[in-house]
C-alpha cells in the first residue's frame, strides 16, 4: 500500500490475540526451555525453520530441498543511502526510464503533454498513473521480447491536471476531470521489446492494452449471481465495472497476470449511517470520498451512471434499482490474460474480499492443489491463503484457454486465514460455512452461506480468532525450498511492548516466514528479518542491521528465480528517511546457515549478506518488482517521486532550480557488461 493512500485506520475490533503477544511468548517459552531471555532472543535471531521447536521442545527435523541448483552469491557491495532526485545502482549498473505515465500504447492517444494537458481519452490509451505491482511474461520464450503487466495504484490529482482537481461552486467535479482520473487507475499491457540492447515499448502493438475503473469485467466464483452483487447495472449479479487500487501483484502457472484490490473502498460513499456491517469492517466511509468521483453524477455527458455508481446508498426498492451493492464488486483478485486482448478480466471471487497486497502462487506439484498467499493490507488484519480443490495438473501450464484454466483452479476451492501459535507453529483456519468459532458456532449462523462469509471475509476471519498482524503487505515464496516469506511493514496503532518488539509503536515492520505442511492445515514460523536503525538499542535493531542495510516499512518482495530475495521499503520511520530514500535490498537466504548447514534468519554473524542494491530519487516509494527469465533486466516501479524523471537516464537528477510534472514510471536496470544481475 502507498503511503499516499492508505488511511491507516484501525477497523479491527475482534479480540483476537495480536502477533506480538504470541511472539512474546514464544520467546519466553524458549527462555524457559533455553535458561533465560537472552539465550531466547539469540535463538530467534540464529534459528530458522528448520530449528524450529516442537510442542515438546524438541528440534524439528529440517526441511527438505526441493532443488540443489549451484551456490550463488551477491556480487555486489552495499551502497550508502542517498538523499537525491535521481536513482543509485551499484557501480557496473545501470538505470534508465521505461514507460512513464502518459506514454501512448496506440495512436489513440497524443504524446503525453507537459503541462497536463492530456485528455481523459488521451489518458484511457496510455500509460497510468502511479505504477506499482508487475510481471513479464516472456514472448516464444524470449528473455528479450514481451508482456509487461502493470498495475496503476492511484492518482495524484495536482500533477494529472493542469492545475489541479477542480469543482464548481456546488462542489461538483467536471466529467473531463474525473473520466481522465477513473482511466489514469486500473491495469496496463504493454508489449515491450529489447532493441540495441535498449528495452522499449512497442506502440500500437496489438497486445498493448489498458484496463481502467470503467472497464467491463466479469465476476466469478461462489458471489458470481448472488444477491450481495446485483446492481443496476448488472442485475443479474455476473459483471462489474473496473478495477481499482491495485497495489501488490500476482501471477498464475498458466500464464495470467493478477491485480490486486487494495484500497478500493475510498472511492464509495454510503450516506446511511447504519452501514452494513461488511461495508463497516472493510471501511467504506459515510462523509467523503478520495476523488468526489460521484459528484459528476448528473453531468449530462454521463453514460449508464459512470458516476452515480460510486454513492451507494440504497435509494429503490431493491438493490436491481440502485447501487447499493456496486462496492460489494471489489475487493478481490483480477485475473487478466495479457496474451489475448479479446478477453474481459475476471474477478476471482472465491479468493475473499479484503485489501489485497499481493496474490503469489506457491510452487506447483503434479496432483497436489495449487495455493496462493495474500495479506490484507492495513493494521491488525491477517493474512490469507486460498487451497483449490482442483489438484495441479502440468499439462494446464500451456493451455489454450487461459482464463477457463484459471476458473478450474480460482473458482472452487478453501479459503484459509493464518493462527500463529507462540511455539512456532500455525494453524490455517479454513473460511466456511461449517467452521465452528472458538464459541463453537458455525460460521454459517453468522454468515449464512459460502458467499456471505466472502462478502465479509474481515468478519469471518475475526470470528475465527485469526491472529491479526502488522499490515501484512507482499508476499514470496522461495523457489529453491517453498518458504513463503511476507512483509509486515509498520503498525503505530501497537500499545503494548513485547519481547520480539520491544516498541510501542512498529514503525520499522519486519519479514515473517513459514513453510507448510503437506496437508496445507498447518506451519510451522520464524521471523526472518528485523527493520531497524542501525544505531538503534539492541533490543529494537533484532538482525543487527549496520548503515549499509538498515531499513523500514519493509512493503513490496519478490524472489527471482537463482533465489534471490529482493526486498523493497516504504520508508516510515524519520531516522531513516533523513538517512535515505525508499530503496532496495537484496539477500539469499539459502546462503545463511548455522553450522549444521540450516537456513537461519539475519543475524549479528550474517548481516553483511543483506544489501542495499537501489536508491529511488526524493519523494517516491520503491515498489514492484519482475525480473526476465535469464535474470539479466529487472524493472523496478517509482511512484511519487517528487521531482524526477528529468532524463531518460534514471540516475540523473534536474538542474538545482529545475521543476519538473513529476512522472511515475519503470526503471530499468542491468549490468553494463550484459551479465546476470546482483552476482
Amino acid at each position: 500500500m502507498s503511503r499516499e493512500t492508505g488511511d491507516n485506520l484501525q477497523r479491527n475490533h475482534s479480540h483476537n490475540e495480536p502477533m506480538d503477544r504470541v511472539v512474546d511468548r514464544y520467546l519466553s517459552r524458549r527462555s524457559v526451555l533455553r535458561g533465560s531471555l537472552g539465550a531466547a532472543i539469540a535463538m530467534m535471531a540464529g534459528v530458522g525453520l528448520s530449528g524450529c521447536l516442537d510442542k515438546d521442545g524438541r528440534p524439528r527435523p529440517p526441511q527438505p530441498q526441493l532443488t540443489q541448483p549451484d551456490p550463488v552469491r551477491l556480487g555486489f557491495d552495499s551502497i550508502p543511502g542517498s538523499r537525491t532526485d535521481a536513482c543509485v545502482v551499484p557501480p557496473g549498473y545501470s538505470a534508465y526510464v521505461l514507460a512513464p505515465w502518459g506514454t501512448p500504447l496506440n495512436s489513440a492517444a497524443r504524446a503525453w503533454q507537459a503541462d497536463g494537458g492530456n485528455s481523459a481519452d488521451d489518458q484511457a490509451n496510455a500509460v497510468g498513473m502511479h505504477h506499482d505491482g508487475m510481471h513479464f511474461f516472456p514472448l516464444n520464450g524470449s528473455a528479450e521480447d514481451g508482456l509487461l503487466v502493470v498495475n496503476y495504484e492511484y492518482i495524484d490529482q495536482k500533477a494529472l491536471h493542469p492545475s489541479g482537481p477542480t469543482r464548481d461552486a456546488e462542489g461538483r467535479r467536471p466529467a473531463e476531470e474525473v473520466r481522465k482520473e477513473i482511466n489514469a487507475h486500473g491495469v496496463g499491457v504493454l508489449r515491450i521489446r529489447k532493441v540495441g540492447g535498449r528495452w522499449q515499448v512497442m506502440d500500437n502493438d496489438p497486445l498493448n492494452r489498458r484496463f481502467t475503473t470503467a472497464s467491463v469485467m466479469e465476476l466469478s466464483g461462489p458471489l458470481r449471481g448472488s444477491t450481495h452483487v446485483q446492481t443496476r447495472f448488472s442485475p443479474d449479479g455476473t459483471v462489474t465495472r473496473g478495477t481499482n487500487n491495485n497495489c501488490g501483484n500476482g501471477f498464475t502457472p498458466w500464464g495470467t497476470y493478477l491485480a490486486c484490490e487494495e484500497n478500493w473502498p475510498n472511492v464509495f460513499i454510503n450516506r446511511d449511517a447504519s452501514l452494513p456491517e461488511d461495508q463497516r469492517r472493510i471501511g467504506i466511509s459515510t462523509a467523503r470520498t478520495s476523488y468526489a468521483w460521484e459528484t459528476a453524477a448528473g453531468d449530462a455527458s454521463e453514460v449508464d451512471e459512470e458516476f452515480a455508481r460510486f454513492d451507494i446508498t440504497p435509494r429503490g426498492a431493491s438493490a436491481r434499482d440502485d447501487y447499493r451493492n456496486e462496492a460489494s464488486t471489489y475487493g478481490y483478485i483480477v485475473e487478466i490474460d495479457p496474451h489475448d486482448p479479446t478477453t474481459r478480466a475476471v474477478k476471482r471471487t472465491a479468493l475473499g474480499r479484503f485489501r489485497h497486497e499481493g496474490c503469489w502462487p506457491g510452487l506447483t506439484e503434479a496432483s497436489k492443489p495449487v495455493v496462493f498467499y495474500s495479506g490484507d493490507d492495513a493494521q491488525n488484519e491477517y493474512l490469507y491463503k486460498f487451497v483449490s480443490a482442483a489438484p495441479w495438473d502440468p499439462a494446464d501450464a500451456n493451455p489454450l484457454d487461459r482464463l477457463a484454466t484459471g476458473a478450474k483452479y480460482m473458482d472452487r476451492g478453501t479459503l484459509y486465514v493464518a493462527r500463529f501459535n507462540d511455539d512456532g507453529s500455525g494453524v490455517w483456519l479454513s473460511l466456511t460455512p461449517d467452521s465452528l468459532t472458538p464459541e463453537g458456532i458455525p460460521l454459517s449462523a453468522l454468515f449464512d452461506d459460502l458467499a456471505g462469509i466472502l462478502l465479509n471475509t474481515r468478519g469471518a476471519a475475526d470470528a475465527l480468532g485469526a491472529t491479526p498482524m502488522d499490515r501484512p503487505e507482499w508476499t514470496a515464496v522461495n523457489p529453491l525450498n517453498g518458504d513463503v516469506y511476507l512483509t509486515l511493514t509498520n503498525n503505530s496503532s501497537r500499545t503494548e511492548a513485547n519481547a520480539a518488539n520491544p516498541r510501542t509503536q512498529n514503525r520499522h515492520g519486519h519479514i515473517i516466514r513459514w513453510h507448510d505442511s503437506a496437508d496445507q492445515r498447518s506451519f510451522t514460523w520464524d521471523i526472518f528479518v528485523f527493520g531497524a536503525n542501525a544505531g538503534a538499542d539492541p533490543a529494537l535493531n533484532r538482525s543487527s542491521l549496520t548503515d549499509l542495510n538498515q531499513f523500514a516499512s519493509p512493503d513490496g518482495m519478490a524472489f527471482d528465480s537463482r533465489g534471490v530475495l529482493w526486498i523493497q521499503t516504504d520508508n516510515g520511520e524519520k531516522t531513516l528517511t533523513d538517512y535515505t530514500n525508499d530503496q532496495m535490498l537484496a539477500v539469499i537466504p539459502a546462503n545463511l546457515t548455522d553450522p549444521q548447514g540450516r537456513e537461519v534468519p539475519v543475524n549479528v554473524q550474517n548481516q553483511g549478506e543483506l544489501r542495499r542494491f537501489f536508491v529511488g530519487p526524493n519523494g517516491c516509494e520503491v515498489t514492484g518488482l519482475a525480473f526476465t527469465p535469464d535474470n539479466r533486466t529487472m524493472f523496478v516501479n517509482i511512484q511519487h517521486p517528487g521531482n524526477w524523471p528529468y532524463a531518460d537516464d534514471a540516475t540523473i537528477a534536474a538542474p538545482a532550480g529545475t521543476q519538473v510534472r513529476p512522472r511515475a514510471a519503470t526503471v530499468v536496470i542491468q549490468r553494463t557488461d550484459g551479465g546476470e544481475l546482483a552476482v
